[in-house]
């Protein structure tokens, strides 16, 4: 019986045996359902074309025989189309490995779209901070990140994104600073067209820079209110008066457009929730920062995690607009054992790295040649070579931060957290640059 994962390998060999018949109809679009189940769309001129109808008649059959429960029953498989390309368009697809001419559009029960890559701004430099589990970090780094950016005298807007867990405006801001509202009241009050309402009290400047500012947007106000029952709404649909559907990270994507405009910072950075659920997929995927840091631990489930990843964006053809963008950051490096535990995670780190994302390097080519986008293990200027965060007790607890940052010199934050702020510096300085 044929599973979930066996279905896209067992299209690949079906429409192998009926290449000449798919290269006629091409293009064929492959509907793959909520449920998993597979149908077939193509244009509906071949609905009257006798010989290439029992072409379909056959692929229809054998897809049902190798899929089982996830095909449709074959008279029921193939759909028509009237204008298969404009269709093609319009929808979010990826090329089927192994079938040039056969594309698979995957329905899916969230917002969701890891397979769409937004293009890059050329506005405000935006730095995402990602983790695949939660605990690592993240959200320390960004602070320490966001002071040390300030105390250089730029204006740095802080997005807090893990809506679900969220604290980081706690490290921030103390209790008398932080704004009335926060990003989850926005998306409540956009889908009734009330966004305008609490927009100007969603930020507020954290007094811990005395150079430049730090402006925090919390995930909810000072007050949460019933922020169980706006957190069920915040991921909802939009329909304009004129019928047009927003998702919900396409009124994230205004909100941030809209917080940049108004404040007009020199950066801004994001905390994402960890994980590979919708608001990641928005911030990686949708809010086209320019750079996306990737934290991790040397552990089984951060690999495993950023390979399926990895792997996702190599089957659905995006990698090569994503993978420019990446970077690792090896965070909490213990006090003991660094350098062993340091060359451990650059060494798992380019493992998938090379296997996934990097181009292979064709005899007589060296990497970083031109046309060839791949690093060498040792080559401290690529994605897979970790920024290194240090762990150290006294910022191990984000709601202490707020004072530790307050009381702390610069050459501790640099200790500890140096290669990252130099890291964030550079991309800073480089997209900038190129605006």
């Amino acid at each position: 019986m044929s599973t979930f994962d066996e279905i896209l390998p067992n299209l690949t060999k079906i429409f192998y045996l009926f290449q000449e018949d798919v290269t006629k109809m091409k293009p064929i679009l492959v509907n793959r359902d909520l449920n998993g189940r597979v149908r077939l769309i193509v244009d509906e001129k071949w609905e009257d074309d006798e010989s290439q109808q029992i072409a379909l008649d056959n692929i229809a059959q054998k897809i049902q025989e190798e899929l089982g429960s996830h095909a449709y029953p074959a008279q029921q498989a193939v759909l028509f189309e009237p204008d298969i390309d404009d269709f093609l368009k319009r929808e979010s697809c990826f090329q089927l490995e192994g079938a040039s001419d056969v594309f698979v559009i995957d329905r899916l029960a969230v917002e969701s779209n890891w397979s769409h890559i937004s293009s890059l701004r050329l506005s405000v430099p935006r730095t995402v901070f990602f983790s695949i589990k939660g605990g690592v970090g993240r959200s320390t780094a960004l602070a320490a990140t966001a002071w040390a950016l300030a105390e250089q005298g730029k204006k740095v807007l802080v997005l807090d994104l893990d809506l679900e867990s969220p604290g980081l405006s706690s490290a921030l801001l103390p209790e008398d600073r932080r704004p009335s509202y926060g990003i989850t009241d926005w998306l409540v009050e956009d889908l009734v067209d009330n966004g305008d309402a609490v927009f100007e009290h969603m930020v507020a400047t954290s007094a811990l820079s005395h150079n430049g500012e730090i402006l925090v947007v919390p995930a909810h106000g000072a007050n949460p209110g019933e922020y169980i029952a706006k957190l069920g709404r915040v991921w909802m649909p939009k329909i304009d008066g004129d019928g047009k559907r927003h998702s919900w990270s396409d009124r994230l994507c205004r909100l941030l457009g809209a917080l940049e405009a108004r404040w007009k910072p020199d950066v801004t950075l994001i905390d994402s929730r960890a994980g590979i659920d919708e608001v990641a997929s928005a911030c990686i995927t949708e809010l086209s920062a320019s750079t996306i840091l990737l934290f991790a631990v040397d552990g089984d489930q951060t690999w495993s995690g950023y390979r399926m990843l990895f792997k996702h964006w190599r089957k659905t053809g995006v990698v090569r607009d994503i993978r420019e963008r990446l970077q690792i950051v090896g965070a909490m490096i213990p006090e003991v054992g660094t350098e062993d535990y340091v060359e451990g995670l650059l060494e798992r780190a380019w493992d998938i790295f090379s296997e996934e994302l990097y181009d292979e390097v064709p005899a007589g080519k060296v990497s970083g040649e031109e046309g060839v986008w791949s690093y060498d293990q040792s080559d401290e200027s690529a994605p897979h070579y970790p920024w290194v965060v240090k762990w150290h007790r006294s910022f191990a607890v984000l709601k202490s931060l707020h004072g530790r940052l307050k009381g702390i010199d610069h050459e501790m934050v640099r200790v500890l957290f140096g290669p990252l702020i130099a890291g964030v510096e550079l991309s800073i300085e480089t997209d900038g640059g190129s605006q």
